[in-house]
C-alpha cells in the first residue's frame, strides 16, 4: 500500500497508544508507519483493508493461512547462552541455536523490516497479578496483531501503556525466510527463542498458532522458576468459586469441549498456571479446533463462529454469500477459530481464581480403543500417566499428520512446548496436588470398539456426565474395579451412563483381538517409559502398567 502512497484505515491514530519505550530499542530503525496497539475493530479494519482476510457471515475475519497450516513441530530453537543452558532439557523438541547464528538471524530481520509499516501490541501473558509477563508483539500483518490481541492480555489504562515495558518481546515475519545454508536452520522456517534477549522471532509461518504457542513455551520455562506449575490444560470451576477443574491432553482430545461446561464457569481453554494461591490462565482468548463444530454439541463455541472479534483460519467459506462451511476439510482438518474468552457466556472475568483444583483429569484420545472411558489413578500412577502423556495426535494439527490419527507419548501431556525435563513438572504437580488433595482421572476421549476406522469414538454425552459424576463426588462412594494391566481403578457404575461402557472389551466383537491389542498398547507404554526412568523414583517405575504373560489370571 505504501508504494502508491494510500492512507490505509488507522493512520491517523497509529501513534495514540504508543509506549515510550519504542521500537529503536529493539534495534528496529528507519521504519514506516508503526500501527501502536490498535483495538480490535482498527486491526479488523486494517486488515481487510490490505487484504488479508474478509468479513464473512456473521461479522467474523476469515483468513487462509497459505502453506502453514499447523504448526511447524520440526522448526523450533533455543538459542544455547548460558543462563538457561543447563536447565533446558534438550532434544527432540529443544533443539539448539548458538547465539551467533541467531543474531546472523536478527540483523537480517532487522534489515528487512526497514521502511516497512509494523503493527505492535502490549499485552500479558498470565492472569495472576504476581506472575504476569508483560509481552510485546511486534509484526507486518494486522491480522497476526488482531490474533495476540484477541489471545493475550490487553491494558486498557492510556497512562500504564505508555510506560510498558516488555519483559518479552515476539517478532513474527511471517514472509521473512530463512536461509538453512547461512541459520543452521532445518527449513525456510524458523520459531527460535532465546532467553538471554528475552526475544523470539517466528520467520515464514503465517499459522496464528505459532505466535500462541511460543508464548506458552516462554511461559514453560519462566513459571516453574517460580514454583509455579505450567499447564498445558483447560480448566472450570464450580458456580461458587471453590471446585477447580483441570483438563489436560493434546490438541484433539476435547480440552476445550469438555472444559465449556454450561454447568461450570470456564477459567481458559488451554494454558494455565497453578500457585500456591491460585489456578490462572496465561491467556485471554481460545483457539478452537473449528473443523465439524456443531451447535448442538457445542453451542457456546459454535455460536462464535459468527461473531465480530472472532477469527476464522482456514475455514472454507463461499464467496458471494460469505456463508461458512465448517465440515468442509479440503485445506486441512486444523481449521482453527480465535475468539476472546468473554464470548463464552460463563467464563470468568478475572481468569483466574484464588483456590485449588479439586480434581485432576488427564484427557487421552485412544485410537486403539482398548483404555477405559474412565479410571481413578493414585499418586504414582497419575506421574507415570502423566510423564507418559499417551494420546493420539489428531490429523492436522502438525504438518505432516495424515487423516489417521497417530499414537503417541507427549510428556507431561504437550511436549513440544516443555522446555524443562518432564520429571521436574511431574515433581511440582505431585507436590501442588497432595496439598491441595486433588482427586486424579484418567479420560478416554477416544475410540470403542475397535481402533480408529473400526470402532467409533466415544460418546462426548457419556464422557460429560462421567466427567460431571467425578466432579461433583458422585464417583467417590462407587463400586471399583482394578483394572487388569494398568491397575487403575475403573468405576462399575455412574449416573447417566449404561454400566457395559466401563468395560471397553464389551464393544469388541472378538474378545482375544481386544486383549492382544490392549496387550499390545501397554508395551508401547512400558517402551516409551525407559526414556524416563534414570530420572523417576522406584515407585512411579512401579505404577507403570503389566504385559498380559506377567499378569496371573
Amino acid at each position: 500500500m505504501k508504494y502508491l502512497e494510500f492512507d490505509t484505515p488507522a493512520i491517523k491514530h497509529a501513534a495514540v497508544y504508543k509506549s515510550n519505550f519504542g521500537l529503536s530499542n529493539h534495534g528496529l530503525v528507519h521504519l514506516d508507519t508503526v500501527y501502536w496497539n490498535l483495538p480490535v475493530p482498527a486491526l479488523v479494519e486494517e486488515a481487510v483493508f490490505r487484504g488479508e482476510g474478509k468479513l464473512v457471515n456473521g461479522g467474523a475475519f476469515h483468513c487462509y493461512t497459505g502453506k502453514w497450516t499447523a504448526r511447524a513441530a520440526n522448526d523450533k530453537y533455543f538459542v544455547r547462552e548460558e543462563t538457561s543452558e543447563d536447565k533446558i532439557d534438550w532434544g527432540e523438541y529443544n533443539r539448539p541455536m548458538t547465539a551467533e547464528k541467531f543474531n546472523g538471524l536478527f540483523a537480517r530481520l532487522q534489515a528487512y523490516w526497514q521502511s516497512e509499516e509494523l503493527f505492535v501490541q502490549d499485552l500479558y501473558a498470565g492472569a495472576h497479578p504476581d506472575y504476569r509477563l508483560p509481552v510485546r508483539v511486534i509484526t507486518d500483518k494486522a491480522w497476526s496483531a488482531f490474533f495476540a490481541k484477541n489471545m493475550l492480555i490487553s491494558e486498557n489504562d492510556l497512562a500504564k501503556l505508555k510506560e510498558f515495558v516488555p519483559d518479552f518481546t515476539i517478532m513474527v515475519a511471517p514472509k521473512f525466510k530463512c536461509d538453512p545454508r547461512i541459520d543452521g536452520t532445518l527449513s525456510e522456517t524458523a520459531i527460535v527463542i532465546n532467553f538471554a534477549q528475552r526475544l523470539a522471532i517466528i520467520a515464514n509461518s503465517e499459522y496464528a498458532g505459532e505466535i500462541k504457542k511460543s508464548i506458552f513455551t516462554i511461559m514453560n520455562y519462566l513459571m516453574p522458576l517460580q514454583d509455579v506449575m505450567s499447564m498445558h490444560c483447560s480448566a472450570n470451576v464450580s458456580m461458587d468459586g471453590k471446585e477447580v477443574a483441570l483438563f489436560f491432553g493434546l490438541s484433539g482430545t476435547g480440552k476445550t469441549t469438555l472444559s465449556a461446561d454450561p454447568t461450570r464457569r470456564l477459567i481458559g481453554d488451554d494454558e494455565h498456571g497453578w500457585s500456591d494461591d491460585a489456578v490462572f490462565n496465561y491467556e485471554a482468548g481460545c483457539y478452537a479446533k473449528a473443523i465439524r463444530l456443531s451447535a448442538e454439541a457445542e453451542p457456546e463455541i459454535h455460536a462464535c463462529t459468527y461473531r465480530f472479534g472472532t477469527i476464522l483460519e482456514n475455514v472454507i467459506y463461499d464467496p458471494a454469500s460469505r456463508h461458512i462451511d465448517l465440515d468442509d476439510e479440503r485445506i486441512t482438518e486444523n481449521t482453527r477459530m480465535s475468539y476472546p474468552l468473554e464470548f463464552i457466556p460463563n467464563a470468568v472475568p478475572d481468569k483466574m481464581v484464588y483456590a485449588q483444583p479439586k480434581n485432576i483429569v488427564f484427557l487421552t484420545a485412544d485410537a486403539q480403543g482398548v483404555m477405559p472411558p474412565i479410571a481413578r489413578l493414585d499418586m504414582n500412577q497419575a506421574i507415570y500417566h502423566f510423564i507418559s502423556g499417551y494420546t493420539s495426535k489428531i490429523a492436522g494439527t502438525e504438518l505432516g499428520l495424515g487423516i489417521e490419527p497417530e499414537i503417541t507419548f507427549s510428556a507431561c501431556f504437550g511436549a513440544p512446548f516443555m522446555v524443562h525435563h518432564p520429571f521436574f513438572y511431574a515433581n511440582l504437580l505431585r507436590q501442588k496436588a497432595e496439598r491441595a488433595g486433588s482427586r486424579i482421572w484418567l479420560v478416554n476421549t477416544g475410540w470403542v470398539g475397535g481402533k480408529f476406522g473400526v470402532g467409533k469414538r466415544i460418546s462426548i454425552r457419556h464422557t460429560r456426565n462421567m466427567l460431571n459424576a467425578a466432579l461433583e463426588g458422585k464417583l467417590d462412594n462407587v463400586e471399583y474395579r482394578k483394572d487388569k494391566l494398568f491397575g487403575f481403578n475403573i468405576p462399575v457404575h455412574c449416573p447417566n451412563v449404561p454400566d457395559d461402557v466401563f468395560e471397553p472389551s464389551n464393544a469388541w466383537g472378538n474378545k482375544k483381538e481386544y486383549w492382544k491389542k490392549y496387550d499390545a498398547l501397554v508395551a508401547r507404554y512400558i517402551e516409551n517409559f525407559k526414556l524416563f526412568a534414570d530420572h523417576v523414583p522406584y515407585e512411579v517405575q512401579q505404577a507403570g502398567p503389566r504385559r498380559l504373560r506377567d499378569v496371573a489370571e
